[in-house]
């Protein structure tokens, strides 16, 4: 049982102390030790909970919110559509690159890891937070589903101008969660190939976060890879 033993953020470990003792929890890191026994997961165990070791609970003010990891080989450390340094950009992340770069000019960047980000309160969080190596989806309906809607709505009670950035059909869903009376949401397509030309393309959000941010009296984001 120890293989996903959340090693986070302390402010984090207050928040969510309740959940890790839920029978839904329990029952996922037992589906989670017999997975690993039979088949190849990624994140490894040490990033799964990587998105709540880098952005502390207090410090988070944009929330990017992602459907499940990577599958292909040594893309995925637990931070929504980031991969590790000497990675090749994966589809999405290419055209979350090229929409940076005709937002704000951002030069479209060698590394694909986002970690920089984070240390700016930027949450990159999966809804999904495990699959099975090369089968999309596969650890969706597992219990990280309850785990993660909490993660949300603990942000959406707890804090104040935070800004979501909700790309897709399977984001969207999520602004239920969400008091739009006291938090901004931006919704535009996903940034799949399948999707992006549909409205995820010039849907400026990383300017609007900046300036949102700005009229909130709080550092902008430095998107900058």
């Amino acid at each position: 049982m120890t293989t996903i033993n959340p090693q986070i953020e302390e402010s984090w470990k207050q928040i969510l102390a309740d959940e890790f003792n839920k029978s839904y929890f329990v029952e996922l890191k037992t589906f989670l030790v017999i997975e690993r026994q039979n088949h190849v997961v990624y994140p490894s165990g040490a990033n799964i909970f990587n998105a709540f070791k880098h952005t502390p609970f207090d410090d988070v003010k944009v929330v990017i919110l992602g459907q499940d990891p990577y599958h292909g080989p040594g893309q995925a450390h637990g931070l929504c559509f980031s991969v590790p340094d000497g990675i090749k950009h994966p589809p999405s992340l290419v055209n979350i690159f090229k929409e940076l770069h005709s937002d704000i000019g951002m030069p479209i960047p060698k590394t694909g890891n986002l970690e920089k980000w984070t240390h700016q309160g930027v949450l990159l969080l999966n809804a999904t937070l495990t699959v099975r190596a090369n089968e999309a989806g596969s650890h969706q309906k597992k219990g990280w589903e309850p785990f993660t809607d909490t993660v949300i709505r603990k942000i959406s009670e707890q804090k104040t101008g935070v800004v979501f950035l909700l790309w897709g059909r399977y984001a969207h869903a999520k602004e239920q969660l969400i008091d739009s009376s006291k938090h901004v949401i931006l919704k535009a397509a996903h940034p799949s190939p399948l999707s992006a030309y549909n409205g995820f393309f010039g849907c400026n959000h990383f300017s609007k976060v900046n300036e949102i941010l700005l009229q909130q009296k709080q550092h902008p984001i430095n998107w900058t890879l």
